[in-house]
């Protein structure tokens, strides 16, 4: 009884440790961007949304495809725009693949939460080429945080402090004074817009999240989580944060200029 009990808990936390910030910051974001696309459609009606789509929706649906390959799905269908329909679909990626490989239904995971990833990596990118001293500052931060070898109260502090000083920079008065800031901004407001899953992603991603679980339970069956793999997986989430935290930064201010507009307009 103890070692199932054991088994569990391992088990449990091992998928927490993969998944845990990932799951969580993805909810997040999609409250942030249901509450976002309400308010922008309270204020502008239907076109202040569509006009967010028309760079956001192909960039979620590309990130769709790219895992797809990726994880050697067999891509059948790919709209990257298309006139809203009766369910409020912009845009969709079906694919087919093969049940009896593990590695295919794993993938069903990572194309579900793909458009997290490849929104950030755009973003990132849009960062890098638009404002590159912003850039640097947020790579610089990031390899800092990579030191972290414990967590403590200390390192805690210094990880929430990091990414506080990336908001005063990212909205320093140089950046707000740079037209070329405006534009990276307005991209990645409508990239934040639709950054987050649907409930057809959400559903092919649990399918392959159970197949993780029971991995991991295979795993520990076998005694993998006897090995000290503490280390590796504590900067595995802090590589994680330093990505997710730029989708929830700007899945933030979209929510807030968002938000602003919705009460102007009462």
């Amino acid at each position: 009884m103890d070692y199932l009990l054991t088994l569990l808990i391992r088990t449990s936390l091992g998928t927490l440790y993969m998944t845990g910030m990932i799951i969580l910051v993805g909810f997040i974001l999609g409250f942030l961007r249901n509450h976002s696309i309400a308010n922008f459609q309270r204020s502008f009606g239907w076109k202040a949304v569509a006009i967010t789509a028309v760079i956001g929706v192909p960039i979620h649906e590309i990130s769709h495809a790219i895992f797809c390959f990726i994880f050697r799905h067999k891509v059948t269908k790919v709209v990257l725009l298309q006139k809203r329909d009766e369910n409020g679909v912009l845009g969709y990626v079906t694919h087919s693949y093969n049940p009896n490989s593990i590695y295919q239904q794993i993938g069903n995971f990572f194309i579900g939460i793909a458009p997290i990833f490849g929104g950030i990596a755009t973003i990132i990118a849009l960062m890098h080429f638009i404002i590159p001293g912003t850039y640097d500052e947020f790579i610089t931060i990031s390899m800092n945080n990579l030191s972290i070898t414990d967590i403590s109260g200390i390192n805690l502090n210094g990880i929430f402090t990091s990414y506080l000083d990336l908001i005063k920079i990212i909205f320093s008065i140089n950046n707000l004074s740079n037209p070329y800031f405006i534009l990276f901004l307005f991209l990645a407001i409508c990239i934040s817009a639709h950054i987050s899953l649907s409930s057809a992603d959400i559903k092919g991603a649990s399918s392959g999240f159970f197949i993780i679980v029971l991995i991991i339970l295979g795993l520990n069956i076998l005694g993998f989580s006897k090995f000290n793999i503490a280390e590796s997986i504590l900067k595995y989430n802090l590589i994680l944060i330093g990505f997710l935290i730029v989708a929830l930064i700007f899945s933030s201010i979209t929510y807030l200029i968002s938000l602003i507009l919705s009460l102007i307009k009462k």
